[in-house]
């Protein structure tokens, strides 16, 4: 608990720190700049306390206060800002998948709990399908690229085992 605690407060002092620097800067170009950066502080501090939101529901949440999400940021930014945010909402999402996937796949507890408590076999099934490509790629970058100058062993992945092996959990 105390970790949360002093991410809470080092959360705090940057943004009192910045609205400090904006209100005691000498000029208005200074304070503008600390006002953006402030802005900007806070902006990236909501999309990573939505993407922790939506990685702590689950799936079936998660498109609810996607598509929710969406209609806002479609009426503040345009399709232009709702199509950024479905990219990076999908690679950041497919991201935690794959990670969890791999995880699983060589056998870690804390994966199967996980895939456990979120998912039953159809929407693990239908996030399989979607985030494919993100297994691929993050097999690429965990295990080939380090093979390569490693010379480690090369541990093989198989989706469709992991499905196999999942349908037999969440079934």
């Amino acid at each position: 608990m105390s970790e949360y605690r002093s991410l809470t407060l080092t959360v705090i002092a940057i943004f009192v720190i910045t609205l400090m620097a904006a209100y005691f800067s000498p000029s208005f170009a200074e304070q503008k700049s600390y006002l953006e950066l402030f802005i900007l502080l806070g902006s990236l501090l909501f999309i990573f306390s939505v993407v922790i939101v939506f990685a702590t529901l689950g799936f079936h949440s998660f498109a609810l206060f996607l598509s929710i999400f969406l209609a806002v940021v479609i009426a503040l930014y345009g399709v232009l800002g709702a199509l950024l945010l479905t990219v990076m909402t999908y690679f950041l999402w497919g991201s935690i998948f794959a990670m969890e996937v791999l995880l699983f796949y060589n056998g870690s507890e804390s994966a199967k709990e996980w895939f456990v408590s979120r998912y039953d076999f159809k929407t693990f099934k239908m996030e399989y399908f979607a985030f494919y490509p993100m297994m691929g790629m993050l097999y690429i970058l965990l295990e080939f690229i380090p093979y390569i100058f490693s010379k480690e062993k090369l541990l093989k992945f198989t989706p469709s085992k992991v499905l196999k092996e999942m349908e037999e959990l969440l079934e």
